[in-house]
């Protein structure tokens, strides 16, 4: 035992039992004193345990981010514990591929467009056809009911007046066709377009990066896991309490948490954010104050952590407070 370790104990005894020092001294011998001194301390520990309503661990929202295209990763400058912002770009993949593709899509769409003018085109010239065909068939109609024209004149007027209404007919088929075509390769193109932006990789929230799973100049597939992040500024405590302990909690509740800290106890301030529905068996790492229940309910308390000294999967312990006092109360 370390002479800090010990001055701390003598500590707290001496604020525990007032005269301690004097009496201990005059009355005790060495090892006596010494044995004394560990009655105290362990005297403490088990009130300091005795006040604590339920054990567990902090957690946060962990995300998995994968790429969204596959391809050669040309750049990723991103370690282990750096902090990001939301939505900064973290890396790229290669897009020479997809901009090709893009290219040879604009060249398809352009010569589309350039088929619907020349049906448009095509269309008025018809249109102006139809006209003059149908007025030389209602010429030809006229002279011969008057018996001016032949039969055969008859006959031409009005095949030729039928021959433009095909071919206009074509024409409109075919610049609704043309038309569709641009239709679909403006679809691709912006469907090119959205897998271009998806090339950048960036952070989908700001948090602190846990985890990098690949390295530059590796190829990677859609769907692979590039990094995991998460937001370590509000951390959420997750602990089991009994039913008996249940009663005393409901969701906006404030509560104490406390973590070690050297040879103390900080105690954090807490909000409860989740109780279970339902009861589960009690987790085998999990102890609860009431050791003998055979179900527990699990709780979740967002605790802040500004200055970033809680970790993922650091234990600590649960205080509930009376519902009397004002920790007990909803903001």
């Amino acid at each position: 035992m370390s002479l800090a370790h010990r001055f701390v104990i003598l500590s707290e005894a001496k604020e525990a039992y007032p005269g301690f020092g004097s009496f201990a001294s005059l009355r005790m011998t060495p090892l006596t004193r010494l044995a004394h001194l560990v009655l105290v301390a362990l005297s403490l520990v088990s009130c300091r345990k005795e006040n604590a309503d339920a054990f567990g661990n902090f957690e946060a929202t962990e995300v998995t981010v994968a790429a969204e295209v596959g391809g050669r990763l040309l750049s990723f400058g991103l370690e282990e514990g750096d902090r990001v912002a939301r939505d900064t770009v973290l890396g790229v993949v290669d897009t020479i591929p997809l901009l090709l593709e893009r290219q040879a899509l604009v060249a398809r769409r352009a010569a589309a467009a350039a088929r619907t003018r020349e049906a448009d085109a095509n269309i008025a010239a018809l249109e102006v056809q139809r006209s003059i065909a149908d007025r030389e068939l209602a010429r030809t109609e006229r002279l011969l009911k008057q018996a001016a024209a032949t039969a055969q004149q008859g006959d031409r007027a009005e095949h030729d007046a039928r021959v433009v209404v095909e071919q206009l007919a074509g024409a409109r088929a075919a610049r609704g066709s043309a038309r569709q075509e641009v239709a679909a390769l403006d679809a691709q193109v912006a469907s090119l377009d959205d897998r271009l932006a998806r090339s950048r990789i960036t952070s989908p929230l700001a948090g602190t990066v846990l985890a990098r799973y690949v390295e530059p100049g590796e190829f990677v597939q859609a769907g692979q896991p590039l990094f995991k992040l998460a937001s370590l500024d509000s951390l959420t405590f997750r602990a089991y309490v009994s039913n008996s302990q249940l009663t005393q909690l409901r969701l906006g509740q404030q509560v104490q948490v406390g973590v070690d800290r050297a040879d103390s106890i900080a105690m954090l301030p807490g909000r409860v954010t989740w109780i279970a529905s339902a009861a589960e068996f009690t987790p085998t790492p999990i102890q609860t104050r009431d050791e003998r229940a055979d179900q527990v309910y699990a709780v979740k308390v967002a605790v802040a952590n500004p200055d970033g000294r809680l970790r993922i999967g650091m234990p600590g312990e649960l205080t509930i407070a009376a519902r009397g006092s004002p920790e007990g109360r909803d903001e």
